[in-house]
């Protein structure tokens, strides 16, 4: 089975671009849907979490204050490496089951930190989703509602724009409009599926 890794920037459109995939039928599975698995009440990694961030980083119901432990993290290299040493290797466990459950021809890995965690080796191909950054930043800044420095941060911890793009073999531009982005899903799928065929 083919592995397709895809990744980008945060406010890139990773999650639009899954979302076109998977409604062709492709099995998507997302480090980011896994890493809230993990770190539910009663989980390993959320005692682990704990035991190395202290209880402040859990609400008044016990679960984890992501936007907490983000504040923190993203502020402090060595926090932000200490919580990737207790998700990153599950994660990448996880997500390499769930792969080889599947019987499609291929499979989309969706990594937002697939070189960043030199994740590399888990993917037979690497699709970046690309937009300028400047756009990048506005649709954070309009999603999550975080302040500039925090934006600046999240930004500062990711691979920029021209590195991630060295890094892919393929491309989405999603800087235009959806019937833009289907069409070069549409164009993908149908490559993803040859290629797979001729594995």
């Amino acid at each position: 089975m083919l592995r397709i890794g895809l990744t980008g920037g945060i406010g890139s459109g990773k999650s639009t671009v899954a979302a076109l995939f998977a409604a062709r039928g492709v099995p998507v599975i997302d480090a980011d849907v896994i890493a809230r698995e993990l770190v539910a009440p009663g989980q390993p990694a959320l005692a682990d979490i704990v035991a190395t961030f202290g209880t402040d980083i859990l609400d008044a119901n016990g679960q984890l204050d992501r936007a907490r432990l983000r504040a923190r993290v993203f502020n402090d290299d060595a926090q932000r490496q200490r919580l990737e040493a207790i998700l990153h290797p599950r994660i990448q466990a996880v997500m390499a089951e769930r792969a080889a459950a599947q019987t499609t021809p291929y499979v989309l890995l969706v990594i937002p930190l697939l070189f960043e965690a030199g994740q590399r080796d888990l993917v037979d191909r690497v699709l970046v989703v690309d937009v300028p950054v400047a756009q990048q930043g506005e649709r954070v800044a309009a999603r999550d509602h975080l302040p500039v420095e925090q934006i600046e941060a999240i930004f500062a911890a990711q691979l920029n724009r021209e590195q991630r793009v060295a890094g892919a073999d393929d491309i989405i531009d999603n800087s235009g409009d959806v019937a833009a982005l289907e069409r070069q899903v549409d164009a993908l799928h149908h490559r993803y599926l040859s290629l797979a065929n001729s594995m």
